[in-house]
């Protein structure tokens, strides 16, 4: 399904589209890494996924690439609204409990109805430009 959005005022810089980018996956270690040059973050418990806003339309691929936009329709009209000509943007579909909290279940269930309390938690990647 497509998603059509308007589109933005022109600006940035004209690159090629890249499509689909295989995401950095979590990786277990012994110990937690020490340092300025860390950045952690919170390990929620949902679905990774990769929105890609292009051509006026949107899409939402899982982590391994799968299309789904049907699934995550809520996701799709949300992203629908950012102003932007085109954008990756990597994060995590969750549903948030009162206290913040994810449930992995909890998003499955919902996703077997309407999917009305799924939100996406976009990560930020906080590196620093190392040509600078």
């Amino acid at each position: 399904m497509r998603y059509p959005r308007p589109k933005p005022p022109a600006g940035g810089i004209k690159a090629n589209y890249p499509g689909f980018i295989e995401p950095a996956l979590a990786t277990s270690s012994g110990k937690v890494p020490a340092g300025e040059r860390w950045v952690h973050e919170i390990k929620f418990d949902g679905y990774r996924v990769q929105v890609h806003l292009r051509d006026a339309a949107v899409k939402v691929f899982t982590r391994r690439g799968n299309d789904w936009t049907n699934r995550f329709r809520k996701i799709a009209a949300d992203a629908w609204h950012i102003n932007a000509g085109s954008a990756i943007i990597d994060g995590e579909v969750v549903v948030p409990a009162e206290d913040g909290t994810t449930d992995f279940s909890v998003l499955q269930n919902e996703l077997k109805g309407r999917s009305k309390k799924i939100v996406m938690v976009a990560f930020n990647d906080c590196r620093q430009d190392p040509l600078s």
